[in-house]
């Protein structure tokens, strides 16, 4: 999505408003200097099943696997990431993608592994 303006009203809008389609982009996370150095990538958006790290905040250090992505508020759910609430149920913290870095990705989809590889090849 490009700038459409410089002011950061006009910015949020059209992030709020922007459609399921054009979030998925937006749903990237940094990639690991690993695989930044395999993929000559530096970020990939988040699926179901990437093991991620928390790079900040209160979760710091955490890693596990995402189970949920929340497009539309922009956050994934880590595996490990939960907190118990006052009646003693354990939910799963959300966290904003921004927070997250991919330490290893899911490659169960075939059209995934072949754009990753393109990429590769084409250096």
């Amino acid at each position: 999505m490009a700038v459409i303006s410089a002011k950061p009203r006009k910015q949020r809008r059209t992030l709020y408003n922007a459609p399921l389609h054009k979030l998925t982009k937006l749903m990237s996370a940094h990639l690991a200097p690993a695989l930044r150095e395999k993929y000559g990538r530096r970020s990939l958006p988040v699926r179901v099943g990437d093991t991620v790290k928390v790079m900040w905040g209160d979760y710091r250090g955490i890693e596990g696997k995402v189970r949920e992505v929340d497009r539309k508020k922009r956050r994934v759910y880590v595996d490990n990431v939960t907190k118990k609430k006052a009646d003693g149920t354990t939910i799963h913290v959300p966290i904003p993608v921004s927070r997250v870095m991919i330490t290893q990705l899911n490659l169960d989809d075939k059209y995934r592994k072949k754009k990753l590889e393109e990429g590769v090849k084409a250096e």
